[in-house]
């Protein structure tokens, strides 16, 4: 009995780390992209089922990287803001990425056919991705929905030179007064230095 109960709780100590350690690998972002890091390339399903790398974007001089969602109410009131930012620097070589990072078994209203379909009722004019098996966000760091990452072609790879919000009104496009990620891009496309290089990304937090 001595011995049952001692490996039962050798056990349960040893579950219990596994877990520790799968669910903080997961959800760190002390490895996350800094400014100036290099950010890595991925190749996820995009609604239309083809694959979609950065890659693909030959002419492109950069990406407005977004990891967004259906169910988040700060996501949703970004929606038209995300569209206008395509429309707007798409042609200027700075088109959006939309990812998805949430996991749809916890949070179904982010299945890959929501996806769709929300993408069709908007007008999305920019790959809308799955991030299926959740490996790309916590390779960039990101934590809520929206979460902005502003990529620029360099020769050493993709450079980070934005990380966080669209801009200074979270949830009230009528009361923006700083267009961080326009701002960003802009400065970018006239070769100056990006002045504000990272803000505080305010949405939902990601569902794993």
């Amino acid at each position: 009995m001595k011995y049952l109960k001692l490996s039962l709780f050798v056990l349960i100590v040893v579950t219990a780390f596994a877990f520790t350690v799968n669910h903080t690998s997961k959800n760190s972002t002390s490895n996350s992209y800094k400014i100036g890091d290099i950010a890595k390339d991925f190749l996820l399903k995009n609604i239309d089922e083809k694959m979609v790398s950065m890659a693909d974007y030959k002419d492109a001089k950069g990406f407005i990287l977004i990891f967004t969602c259906n169910t988040c109410p700060y996501s949703v009131a970004n929606e038209d803001r995300i569209i206008a930012l395509d429309k707007k620097y798409k042609d200027k070589g700075y088109p959006v990425i939309a990812i998805n990072p949430n996991n749809p078994k916890t949070q179904p209203g982010d299945s890959f056919e929501l996806m769709q379909q929300r993408a069709k009722d908007k007008g999305f004019t920019f790959p809308y991705l799955l991030d299926e098996g959740q490996h790309v966000y916590p390779t960039y760091g990101a934590t809520k929905t929206p979460h902005v990452f502003i990529l620029q072609k360099e020769t050493e790879g993709l450079k980070v030179k934005y990380i966080g919000a669209i801009d200074d009104s979270s949830r009230n496009p009528a009361t923006v007064k700083v267009k961080y990620v326009e701002n960003a891009v802009d400065a970018l496309l006239a070769a100056k230095s990006v002045e504000i290089t990272e803000t505080r990304a305010i949405g939902c937090s990601i569902k794993t």
